[in-house]
């Protein structure tokens, strides 16, 4: 699907290319000294191994803290249990944060329950926190979500409620800070 011929589209959309258009369930992170691909793998596997296939509610445009995402127009229970697992039984491979993203992720200001999760999860919207959501743009100004709603939604119009069956979890890696994610692993679901 070609991107809409509108101002700026391309800076406007060049953040989420570079991560690949995902739904994150488990926040980018570092591997702890000791933990390597292999022990990330096999919590991978595990987790999809204990989870069934299951259907996305139909998606919507929306505009969760200033960027335009596909979300989910109702809530998904089974894909809040993933997403927990995927936080949980990976934590015990993540390293730290270190001081300069824990600075970066408290720069805006974060809820008390957000900078819990940070504190705890080295992330803070996870759990109760976290939503899902395909990432479309980069936080926008008033004036460019006037502009660019509209046109996302009028884009999407066709495929929004189209059918979604989730049956895999993947891995991405980013080879190095700043690089474009590639896929590592595509696992399948239990069911």
């Amino acid at each position: 699907m070609a991107q809409p011929d509108l101002p700026d589209i391309a800076a406007v959309t060049a953040e989420p290319r570079l991560y690949g258009f995902h739904a994150t369930l488990k926040p980018p992170m570092r591997l702890r000294d000791g933990a390597g691909r292999d022990d990330l793998l096999a919590v991978a596997r595990a987790i999809a191994a204990a989870a069934p296939a299951f259907d996305l509610p139909p998606l919507e445009v929306a505009a969760p803290h200033g960027f335009l995402a596909l979300r989910e127009s109702r809530p998904c229970p089974p894909l809040q249990a993933l997403a927990d697992a995927a936080v949980a039984w990976a934590d015990p491979l993540r390293a730290p944060p270190d001081a300069a993203e824990l600075a970066r992720r408290r720069g805006s200001g974060l809820p008390p329950a957000a900078e819990a999760n940070l504190r705890r999860w080295g992330y803070p919207y996870v759990f109760a926190t976290w939503f899902f959501h395909l990432t479309l743009t980069r936080r926008l100004s008033s004036a460019e979500h006037a502009l660019y709603r509209p046109a996302a939604e009028a884009h999407f119009a066709d495929v929004l409620a189209l059918p979604r069956r989730v049956s895999e979890i993947c891995l991405f890696a980013q080879p190095t800070p700043g690089a474009a994610f590639i896929l590592d692993a595509r696992i399948s679901l239990a069911g």
